[in-house]
């Protein structure tokens, strides 16, 4: 399925929306929820999201030199953005988490510019690691929330404390048009609402303040669920996505927790 930029922000770094092909089995057994009846979308995003967990970031699994070594073998702007990655987490170093994780979120909208799979990868869909995406420059909205997801966990964020979100983005405003989409989630505590990052909208929002988007499934490391959240999917993310399987491997083999 094809991305297209967001109108409003398609001149920007960043600026995109993205709609992929998702797998075969897990969009039959989805599609029923992804039609049903619709809750607001807030509440729907809250309750998908809340996996509550404390969460303080850390920098003892964070080895930028291993990264930026990793970095040579795909290219010298991998070197550069790997570079400019360990300066703007050095930087963030001691600040409080949201202060760190909006940087990080800043950091990829900023640094890659959105394209489609198709035309920056030659593939109709792609899953980017960290260093594939700063080597080309580009990024899809998946390749966006990867980035952001590896950084994070390679900062010491438990994987468990994080989800990859598919959702329906609304675009435009209410009653826009409905494009699927993908964000990450980050959790601060256990009941907390979760924050949002997103290549749509740089600033770091709670779900409550993204009645824009409607999850459709969530996954991690770890596993994948329903849009509820509580409801998971049967076999973990790895069995069911290979595209996420894969990534998971190069992002590893690159240096990234």
């Amino acid at each position: 399925m094809p991305c297209t930029p967001h109108p409003a922000t398609a001149r920007l770094p960043g600026g995109g929306r993205c709609a992929s092909r998702l797998r075969a089995a897990l969009r039959r057994a989805l599609a029923r929820r992804f039609a049903g009846a619709a809750r607001p979308a807030s509440r729907l995003l809250r309750a998908a999201l809340l996996v509550g967990l404390g969460l303080s970031l850390t920098v003892q699994a964070w080895d930028p030199e291993r990264i930026v070594q990793a970095a040579v073998r795909h290219g010298e702007t991998a070197v550069q953005g790997a570079r400019a990655l360990r300066l703007a987490l050095a930087a963030l170093a001691g600040q409080d988490d949201l202060v760190q994780i909006a940087g990080v979120n800043e950091f990829f909208n900023r640094r890659l510019l959105f394209r489609e799979d198709a035309d920056n990868w030659g593939q109709a869909d792609y899953w980017a690691s960290p260093l594939e995406s700063l080597q080309r420059g580009m990024a899809d909205c998946e390749d966006y929330a990867i980035a952001k997801y590896f950084t994070l966990t390679s900062m010491g964020v438990p994987h468990r404390k994080l989800r990859l979100v598919y959702v329906r983005a609304v675009m435009g405003g209410p009653g826009g048009a409905v494009q699927a989409h993908m964000v990450l989630a980050y959790y601060r505590s256990p009941e907390a609402e979760p924050y949002v990052l997103d290549n749509l909208i740089t600033e770091l929002r709670p779900a409550g303040r993204r009645q824009d988007l409607t999850p459709v499934f969530s996954f991690n490391a770890e596993g994948i669920w329903e849009g509820v959240g509580s409801v998971a999917v049967a076999g973990s993310a790895t069995e069911r996505l290979s595209l996420w399987r894969d990534v998971l491997a190069r992002s590893r083999q690159d240096g990234f927790q």
